[in-house]
């Protein structure tokens, strides 16, 4: 009954202005909804398309479905391989920006230190600046240390851009009661332990939120694999994707199933933990 009267309440605060804003966002966000789901299912029922279908027939229901382009992606291009490769950059990426950025953010939310508010400005600044900038001298560095067509070296790279993540941690972090954690450090708890047994735990739905998101990015992500997996083993899906979209008119099946092979993962987070993302953000991104 509460949250029903502040939703009434609110909804009597807007302005006509305020309503019609509303409405018009409602409207677009509709219509973007309505072409996305259109695009998706497009793909996913041209990926069962025999060619000439393809060609003749390319935005209409499947007149016989067939496997084929999936069978020649799977086997004759060894897409689980390089499937496998995106996995562990994404999970590694993922893993290693959630520590990171979690550590980096509690010492800056609890702490107080000298240069603390250079490195909050740091990050931000960091949120800003886009990662073409930085590609020459990365790319000099792993080289000098032997990562150029390495998996690791792309793993550390993502590792390394944290300033989203930390940003949104950090901001969650200021939500946490400091009480409870005063009250661990009376009972004997160290700094390590009440990060780890006390606030941790607590950030489940950002945490979840983060990983989501930096996952995604990963997993999508298709310039830094060009400039640093030159080699054709070490690949990431995206790099394959690539290949055959280069060449569509003669791979338009297989662009397709290839495309929805990459897409099933994601989906599939995005439905597993939605709830967690919009409590997340709600919870850790809006608060402060």
């Amino acid at each position: 009954m509460k949250k029903t009267k502040n939703k009434e309440k609110n909804t009597e605060i807007l302005s006509p202005t305020g309503r019609n804003v509303r409405r018009l966002c409602t409207v677009l966000l509709l219509i973007y909804t309505s072409f996305t789901i259109f695009v998706l299912l497009s793909t996913l029922l041209s990926s069962f398309k025999t060619k000439t279908d393809l060609v003749t027939n390319f935005a209409g229901f499947p007149k016989t479905f067939t496997l084929e382009h999936y069978k020649k992606v799977l086997a004759e291009e060894s897409l689980l391989h390089y499937f496998k490769n995106s996995v562990i950059v994404t999970v590694g990426g993922t893993l290693g920006c959630l520590f990171l950025a979690a550590t980096t953010a509690y010492g800056i939310a609890r702490y107080e230190f000298k240069g603390k508010n250079f490195l909050v400005s740091y990050f931000l600044v960091g949120m800003m600046v886009p990662v073409q900038v930085s590609v020459l001298p990365l790319f000099i560095i792993l080289r000098k240390i032997g990562l150029i067509n390495n998996l690791l070296g792309l793993v550390l790279i993502y590792v390394s851009g944290i300033s989203m993540a930390c940003f949104i941690f950090q901001k969650f972090f200021h939500t946490i009661p400091v009480a409870l954690e005063e009250s661990a450090r009376i009972d004997g708890a160290g700094d390590m332990r009440i990060f780890f047994q006390i606030v941790l735990p607590l950030c489940k739905p950002v945490i979840s939120t983060v990983a989501l998101i930096t996952s995604i990015g990963f997993w999508n992500d298709f310039y830094m694999p060009m400039i640093l997996l030159g080699k054709k083993s070490v690949n990431t899906l995206t790099l394959v994707i690539y290949k055959y979209i280069g060449q569509f008119t003669r791979y338009m099946g297989e662009s397709l199933a290839a495309v929805v092979i990459t897409l099933i993962p994601i989906i599939a987070l995005y439905f597993l933990f939605s709830s967690q993302i919009i409590e997340g953000v709600s919870g850790g991104a809006v608060k402060g």
